[in-house]
């Protein structure tokens, strides 16, 4: 059956099809961005925080011979409080055609460093709403490293079509359209437009409501709801697609579909059979799909991969890891219920999203195989920690800076954030653990399709739904492992036939119960006070935390990573001689 949707308006198509349309190719050098576009999560205006997101509906026609873009972006905002303007953020190296509020042009915007100004006519009212319409053109910032660093991707598959992705969550939305940058700025409903040249395929956001073909181009309309702004993509390339329908335990059935490269069927239908048994994994041990009705998809792209709501980005090129499975894929699905059903309020709070996506694989593991591998996945995780920085800052925090090894907790909010929830795992059981993440992630320990809605939590949050889980107060654990960057270093010393324990934690409170193996016996030793002791034979040895349950400073490591370091410099001294 043929689908119809709205074209774009028939003004700007003319536009398009002009001569100083036609003649104008990309830059030989990209224009620089400002350091408002190009950091993300800078702290919004008041007449950004002001506003609700409702709905972006946004228009793109890619044009893959130029790199170019043409975009007609309407925005509508609901004022929660009287508000004067509006400001969206967007890169000022875009030309614009037009502004309008409410159908009416607008003439005095400004755009001076990339967050653009419209003032109103007459001020919106609590309660009131505004559309907002930017038409503009330009060639998207190409990204260099995607996905670690923001734009397009251009692209050619390997049977010599076109390929293009966006990738932009280290940069922001306002890379290809006028948003606001900041995880707390979600539109409710997002319809996306995209047109491309026939016979490509854009795959999107949530669910296909049609597809138009005219004068050799192809118009996609994609809508999908609350999606986080860096989660919005641009997908298109020669793809074929696969598709199944998944029976869940909770009685909905999901949609399954994997746009893959032509010539890649036979390696995409062994990626397509591990869609299933993950899914049954997130629905069995966190809880229900978020985004049920409207599809688990991915796309593959020409990065690596990307947490896109909806349409993962993948591009491991179908590689096993020695576990046996596609990682990649359960990372950034993982990300479906971490980033994307719960989002962080600030990038502060990025260890939410990563650290809980990376526990993902080892659990994964876990459930899948058994111990063994879980552990062995643990293992590897441990031996990466930086412990430069706390995991949370306590303040705003940009993305650029949490990413950064340097500026911020950069690896440390994937590996020691997983390695963090696996010792409270530990420590409170998992009945208590898997509801605090119940709670975190749903807002509720019950969930079940339709009683839910996405949340934005940060840190504190999540320490509240410990509490309120548990009942009790477990502040101390979070002081010590997400606020300051230094592990707990557990020592240990013979007194005659006593074992005394002690934590050293730079003076925090901190009475986490460790185990101890004595000769054959292993006891719990509950170090109330930071503090604990057991009896020991003279003749008898003794092993702390046999079972690798508590994160904490370990010598061996830090030799094992200092000796790593020093090898890796001067190999690279013997290369630049060389050189």
């Amino acid at each position: 059956m043929s689908l119809r949707v709205a074209l774009l308006p028939c003004a700007l198509i003319a536009a398009l099809a002009s001569p100083a349309y036609a003649a104008e190719t990309a830059p030989a050098k990209q224009p620089e961005l400002t350091h408002l576009t190009l950091q993300t999560g800078v702290p919004r205006t008041p007449e950004q925080e002001a506003v609700v997101f409702e709905l972006a509906d946004l228009k793109f026609k890619v044009d893959p011979a130029r790199k170019h873009l043409d975009g007609d972006a309407t925005l509508t905002f609901r004022a929660t409080k009287p508000v004067n303007a509006l400001v969206v953020d967007f890169d000022r190296n875009y030309k614009i055609a037009s502004v309008e509020v409410d159908g009416t042009k607008v003439a005095d915007w400004k755009n001076p460093e990339g967050r653009m100004t419209i003032p109103l006519a007459k001020p919106l009212a609590t309660g009131d709403k505004a559309v907002l319409r930017i038409v503009y053109d330009g060639f998207p910032h190409v990204a260099e490293r995607a996905p670690w660093d923001g734009g397009f991707v251009w692209a050619k598959a390997p049977t010599g079509e076109p390929w293009i992705a966006s990738a932009i969550q280290g940069n922001g939305c306002d890379l290809f359209w006028p948003c606001i940058d900041h995880p707390m700025a979600e539109p409710e409903v997002v319809d996306q437009y995209v047109t491309v040249p026939a016979p490509l395929v854009s795959a999107g956001n949530g669910v296909l409501v049609g597809m138009d073909e005219k004068d050799g181009w192809r118009t996609y309309h994609w809508r999908t709801k609350n999606p986080d702004t860096y989660a919005i993509s641009l997908n298109i390339g020669p793809y074929e697609l696969l598709s199944a329908d998944y029976k869940s335990r909770y009685g909905n059935t999901i949609p399954l579909r994997f746009w893959h490269l032509k010539g890649n069927e036979a390696k995409a239908k062994g990626l397509f059979a591990e869609f299933a048994p993950m899914l049954d994994f997130f629905e069995e041990v966190i809880g229900p799909y978020p985004f049920a009705d409207e599809k688990m998809g991915v796309v593959e792209t020409p990065h690596l991969g990307m947490e896109h709501q909806t349409i993962n980005a993948y591009g491991n090129e179908y590689k096993k890891s020695e576990y046996g499975y596609d990682w990649l894929l359960e990372h950034e699905f993982a990300h479906e219920w971490f980033g994307n059903q719960l989002t962080n309020k600030d990038w502060d709070d990025m260890w939410l999203h990563e650290g809980y996506g990376t526990y993902m694989q080892p659990l994964y593991m876990q459930w899948l195989r058994g111990d063994m591998e879980y552990k062995a996945n643990l293992m590897k995780q441990r031996a990466t920690l930086a412990n430069k920085h706390p995991i949370v800052a306590g303040r705003p925090m940009l993305e650029a800076d949490v990413y950064s090894d340097e500026k911020g907790p950069g690896h440390d909010i994937y590996y020691k954030a997983s390695l963090v929830l696996d010792t409270f795992r530990h420590l409170i059981g998992d009945k208590q653990f898997f509801d605090v993440t119940r709670q975190a992630v749903y807002g509720r320990t019950d969930p079940r399709p339709g009683n839910f809605k996405p949340l934005y939590a940060n840190t504190p949050d999540y320490i509240a739904a410990v509490k309120k889980v548990t009942g009790k107060d477990y502040q101390w654990f979070f002081d010590v492992y997400l606020y300051q960057p230094a592990l707990p270093e557990l020592v240990a010393a013979r007194e005659g036939d006593t074992l005394k324990l002690e934590w050293k934690t730079g003076g925090k409170p901190f009475p986490m119960p460790v185990e101890v193996r004595v000769g054959d016996q292993v006891q719990t030793v509950a170090m109330a006070n930071g503090q604990g002791s057991l009896p020991i034979k003279a003749d008898e040895s003794f092993t702390l935390d046999p079972n690798s349950k508590v994160l904490r400073q370990l010598p061996h490591i830090d030799a094992f990573q200092q000796d790593k370091s020093d090898r890796e410099k001067a190999e690279a001294r013997k290369k630049a001689a060389a050189g």
